[in-house]
């Protein structure tokens, strides 16, 4: 495995973005080719780390695919690198809930063998911050390098702190002034993504780079990185032993209302055989030429929903795509748009459903079975996903277009949820297709025949 270091944190707020993305940046800008990785199934991270580093920005969640496959897929995202950083989740021994440490930092950088650096915001911390590292060290077998200490007040208060982590052994490799934040906006469900903004995402990431270089001793953290031993992984491949004849055409959305996906999805497409085309369905006004197959991941719809029902041009054509029976494979984001309205504005009306806003926030690890066939699984079929949105469909499940059709998964404390028919399958559940690669050539093999 290449040179590597996880940027882990106490909890969710105390700078882990900032700090993961500007040491991706200011290597990049050393000249040093950087991979960067986000532990968990969050895809705005990744979107900001992919402009930092110049290469896609990927996810090692062992809760979706399993743990074997961290150690795999690590190896295939940081092929060709020179340093790796994984940017972890929530605090360092956080993971599923009621799983221990499953899907915590902790868990994956012990997959990795590979060293951390914690993120503390040290606002409101004096020599007490020596408490918190220690406990964080002690707790568990992570082998903690160093901290970067954030929102730090003065000259005066970074000596205290330091003196009090040099008093636990654990040396400060950078400190980040209060009143050098680089803000990016936020919004319902986290950042913004970066595709949403990316004239000032880059400005952002050009000025974290700046920053951290100025802040954080760059030498040192390449020097944990490559304290972290040498390991034969063999890396994982997308690529299938037959794949589906034909190279049938597989058009995936994208640009601003549809940025959540993982690299892996378009990678097991080609591999399984699929010709893939993106286009953005805020701006396209018809689907590619020759599309057999449609996918349709995550995203922010309700924030774009005027512009895609004003899109009536495209709408219209994937209304006419599904009642062909075309293949249609979508989440989340992809559900909303294929109801009758989001909103209250006209979709795409593929599902006789209605999806609006709601206050409060889904959120969860879900391990679900599938209830009905469909383009991506047969019913019966097993899967680890993840529900993130603030919005409901009404009805949550049911027939589409075909009275074969019916539920798309069930799962334990939860009614029947998503759509599915032989030709169709729309759900709110995000799926790891690197966990369960059979989803990508059942597609590919669906829109071939």
């Amino acid at each position: 495995m290449v040179n590597r270091v996880v940027i882990a944190a106490p909890a969710s707020g105390h700078g882990k973005t900032t700090v993961a993305t500007g040491l991706l940046a200011a290597f990049a800008r050393r000249g040093l080719r950087v991979a960067p990785f986000k532990v968990g199934p969050d895809y705005i991270d990744p979107g900001y780390h992919a402009l930092a580093a110049g290469r896609p920005g990927r996810n090692l969640d062992p809760v979706m695919v399993g743990e074997h496959l961290v150690g795999p897929l690590f190896a295939h995202g940081s092929a060709g690198a020179d340093l790796a950083i994984v940017e972890g989740v929530m605090g360092l021994y956080d993971g599923r809930t009621g799983a221990g440490e499953a899907g915590s930092t902790a868990q994956v950088a012990a997959l990795l063998d590979a060293p951390v650096i914690m993120v503390v915001d040290a606002a409101a911390q004096g020599r007490s911050i020596a408490a918190l590292v220690h406990g964080f060290r002690s707790f568990g077998n992570v082998r903690m390098a160093g901290v970067i200490l954030n929102r730090v007040g003065s000259d005066r208060h970074e000596q205290i702190l330091r003196d009090a982590c040099e008093e636990v052994g654990t040396p400060v490799l950078g400190a980040l002034r209060r009143a050098d934040a680089v803000a990016a906006p936020s919004r319902h469900l986290g950042l913004v993504p970066a595709a949403e903004r990316r004239a000032e995402a880059l400005a952002s990431v050009d000025a974290l780079a700046t920053l951290i270089a100025a802040s954080v001793d760059l030498d040192a953290v390449a020097a944990v990185a490559r304290s972290a031993p040498y390991s034969t992984t063999t890396a994982w491949s997308p690529r299938t032993q037959d794949p589906v004849p034909g190279r049938p055409v597989v058009a995936v959305a994208g640009g601003p209302a549809f940025s959540f996906s993982y690299a892996e999805t378009t990678e097991l497409l080609t591999g399984a055989g699929a010709t893939v085309v993106p286009f953005d369905p805020l701006h396209d006004r018809s689907l590619p030429p020759g599309t057999r197959a449609l996918v349709v991941g995550g995203g922010f719809p309700e924030v774009h929903a005027g512009a895609l029902s004003g899109n009536a041009e495209l709408r219209a054509d994937v209304a006419r795509f599904a009642a062909a029976g075309g293949t249609i494979a979508a989440e989340c984001a992809g559900l909303l748009w294929l109801c009758r309205t989001l909103d209250g504005l006209p979709m795409c009306g593929v599902i006789d459903a209605e999806a609006v806003m709601t206050p409060s926030l889904t959120l969860g690890y879900r391990d679900a079975v599938a209830l009905s066939d469909s383009p991506l699984a047969p019913a019966g079929t097993r899967v680890t996903g993840h529900e993130f949105h603030r919005t409901t469909v009404h009805p949550r499940s049911g027939l589409l277009l075909s009275p074969a059709g019916g539920a798309a998964w069930a799962w334990r404390g939860a009614d029947p949820e998503g759509f599915a028919t032989g030709s169709v399958h729309a759900s709110y559940l995000h799926l790891h297709w690197a966990g369960v690669p059979a989803l990508a050539r059942n597609l590919v093999a669906a829109a071939a025949r």
